[in-house]
């Protein structure tokens, strides 16, 4: 079934009826968004430890809990898996409910690289079920705002890109960041953002720069990046866990530029530098917009008309897109880990070249 780029417009034939996997930060956040979407209930909560699946759904108002995924993927009253588990959890778990016959939603990001990532977008389209990474910066309004004004050609042809996700966390308190074994590391966690927006902006990249810092345990604890794409136009990104920088994103073009204010991931502004003098140097054009909830409803209400039109991927964040946004990763990674010294901490590794 076909689709327009930006959204999907169905009537929502009955509830859909979704469960959670995982009982972290982010299901902290995302299930009560779920709950005010209109169309949609969580009715069971899952993790491998029954106490956090029961405690979770009682603070929750979740009618079921259980640490038995086998047995919720093979329950008939579950039409989507929300998957927030552990990274290198993701493609196990989700290619275990396609094929059970569920539709997935998976968070960011999907897998591990990108051919696990191919792998499960296949399996969905045999069984013929909805599946998409959970990239809600895509399905914000000031992410659609910023795109519209593009195609505007507000600030003309764009032909630049600066992102950054650099923020220090603290080991006591983010120790599954800090563990490889886990999923760890600021690439697959943070530095997936920037590239999202790149290529949302200019498609897949024709070269990758990149250096970073790689502890002797293959855990990225930061990097910097150049993303390459046809006639000079570049993208420059980075992501850490050890230090700050400034949070927002821009796009620059021949008559201006547009900023997505901090943190662009999760920001509801946008600023537009254009149009005249004054507007592009001293007095930009502040765009707001509300936020509801934690802003993830935009995004998961997208889910729900999706697979309520019989989609099986939605078309604002396409598999195409998510496993080129993959391969990019994994291009960043096999320039950062160049075989680190065992004995070593961490190490500076920098390699530069182009993609094959």
């Amino acid at each position: 079934m076909t689709a327009s780029a930006g959204a999907v417009s169905s009537e929502t034939a009955r509830t859909q009826r979704w469960a959670a996997i995982g009982t972290g930060a982010i299901s902290r956040s995302v299930v009560p968004d779920i709950q005010a979407c209109e169309g949609v209930e969580v009715v069971v909560v899952h993790s491998r430890d029954a106490d956090k699946a029961a405690r979770f759904a009682a603070e929750f108002g979740i009618d079921r809990s259980t640490d038995d995924y086998e047995g919720l993927l093979v329950d008939d009253s579950i039409d989507l898996v929300y998957l927030a588990t552990p990274f290198v959890t993701h493609h196990r778990m989700a290619r275990a409910a396609l094929e059970a016959g569920k539709h997935v939603l998976v968070e960011k990001p999907i897998t591990m690289t990108s051919a696990d990532a191919a792998d499960l977008f296949d399996v969905a389209a045999a069984h013929d079920v909805f599946l998409m990474e959970a990239m809600w910066m895509k399905f914000s309004p000031a992410f659609l705002r910023l795109k519209k004004e593009i195609a505007d050609g507000v600030i003309g042809q764009p032909r630049n890109l600066r992102a950054s996700f650099c923020i220090p966390f603290p080991d006591d308190e983010y120790g599954s960041k800090w563990d490889v074994s886990r999923s760890g590391g600021a690439l697959l966690d943070q530095g997936i953002y920037p590239i999202t927006l790149a290529q949302s902006v200019f498609g897949e990249p024709i070269g990758v720069a990149a250096s970073g810092t790689v502890r002797g345990d293959g855990l990225d604890v930061a990097e910097h990046f150049t993303l390459e794409f046809s006639d000079g136009r570049f993208a420059q990104c980075s992501s850490s866990m050890g230090e700050f920088s400034e949070l927002t994103a821009s796009v620059g073009g021949e008559t201006g530029w547009l900023t997505l204010t901090p943190p662009f991931w999760a920001t509801t502004d946008l600023e537009i530098h254009a149009r005249s003098p004054h507007q592009i140097f001293r007095a930009p054009e502040l765009i707001e917009y509300p936020r509801k909830g934690s802003g993830y409803r935009p995004m998961l209400r997208a889910v729900r008309d999706a697979i309520s039109a019989d989609l099986t991927q939605h078309p604002a964040h396409t598999a195409a897109e998510t496993i080129a946004a993959m391969r990019t990763i994994d291009q960043v990674f096999a320039q950062l880990r160049v075989s680190p010294p065992r004995n070593m901490k961490e190490k500076q590794i920098h390699a530069e070249h182009p993609l094959p």
